[in-house]
């Protein structure tokens, strides 16, 4: 369960794949101009990330790995597919994508219409390839698990392109230096939200007690001083008692 929640904050919050990696930029920047077609692009995402992370994992554990294909029989574990990655995932994306558009349209014309040529960009957006290739790189164990970070990924990218695109509904408003409206203060923007994104990562990574490297290498040290501090002692009795001789 501490597995889970962990993967969950920290795919949202310090691997964020806007704010963290800079990926999905293009529709990031594109579609964050109201708040209504960023929620209607993130849910896509989170959808797609949802369902092709899952299935790409089920891909690369049983048919891409080196050996996975053992399940075949003996005679095929030296088989290894994994320069098949790209394009198997590609594939697996692009259909659930297309499955996205047409239920968008069928079901909310307008939505649909707002999206425009983003939507079925979807398939080629780099934040769901990267969703798989950091899914494969990180060796998640099960599918929960791939399940969990396909999900929590596309929240993560959910919540940058909501906040973003409230923030630049308001500052539309705002006396913004005419040499930095429209992208340039979106840019300023999104680089401090990442900062504040980034230090989140102090309450999953932070620990108040050191190493155990760092305690042996203390522990060592200050052996080392008392031995030092007990020589000293000794050399100074003996000089007193060699001035008391004379």
């Amino acid at each position: 369960m501490l597995e889970h929640l962990e993967l969950f904050f920290r795919s949202i919050f310090v691997d964020n794949m806007v704010f963290a990696v800079f990926l999905g930029m293009c529709s990031y920047l594109a579609v964050s101009k109201k708040v209504t077609t960023a929620v209607g692009l993130g849910a896509a995402v989170i959808f797609v990330l949802g369902v092709t992370v899952p299935l790409n994992w089920l891909l690369d554990k049983y048919l891409l790995q080196d050996g996975a294909l053992v399940w075949l029989g003996p005679e095929y574990a030296d088989y290894d597919l994994s320069f098949l990655s790209f394009i198997l995932f590609i594939a697996t994306i692009a259909t659930m994508v297309q499955l996205v558009e047409i239920v968008v349209e069928k079901f909310s014309p307008s939505l649909y219409n707002s999206l425009g040529i983003f939507l079925p960009l979807i398939a080629v957006n780099c934040a769901i390839l990267g969703g798989s290739l950091f899914m494969q790189t990180r060796d998640i164990p099960n599918i929960g698990l791939a399940l969990n970070y396909g999900i929590s990924s596309g929240i993560g990218w959910f919540l940058a392109i909501l906040a973003i695109a409230a923030i630049r509904e308001k500052i539309r408003y705002s006396n913004v230096p005419a040499p930095l409206r429209g992208l340039g203060i979106t840019f300023i923007i999104t680089g401090l939200m990442g900062i504040g994104f980034q230090s989140f990562g102090g309450m999953l990574t932070g620990d108040n007690e050191p190493p155990e490297e760092t305690q042996n290498t203390t522990a060592e040290t200050q052996k080392e001083k008392e031995i030092k501090k007990e020589i000293e002692e000794d050399e100074k009795a003996i000089s007193y008692n060699e001035a008391l001789n004379k």
